[in-house]
């Protein structure tokens, strides 16, 4: 199984999925603890997958999505974006009909 297979296979085997820094227990960066927050106060139940264990995913995420930064949002297989697109749709409102839907 290449990379970007078992990522894919991550992103779709998982309704809600954070590519981060860390874990939800214990981000290690900012942004990946800022997204974290925002999903917990939203009350989501994810799934995350710790890029600092692998550094295959670490930059065949970047590939996969074509984003360069690290978290990323996966919703319902589809790519949402990094910290400050999740913090701008939370903030309007658009990430909770999003994940309502």
């Amino acid at each position: 199984m290449t990379i970007q297979e078992k990522i894919d296979r991550v992103v779709k085997d998982n309704t809600i999925v954070l590519f981060m820094k860390g874990t939800a227990e214990f981000p290690q960066c900012g942004f990946s603890q800022q997204v974290v927050a925002i999903l917990n106060q939203l009350g989501c139940e994810f799934a995350t997958f710790n890029v600092l264990l692998d550094d295959a995913v670490r930059q065949g995420i970047k590939e996969y999505s074509d984003w360069p930064t690290i978290p990323q949002l996966y919703v319902k297989g589809e790519f949402v974006g990094g910290c400050d697109i999740v913090r701008e749709m939370h903030d309007s409102g658009e990430l909770q009909t999003l994940l309502a839907a």
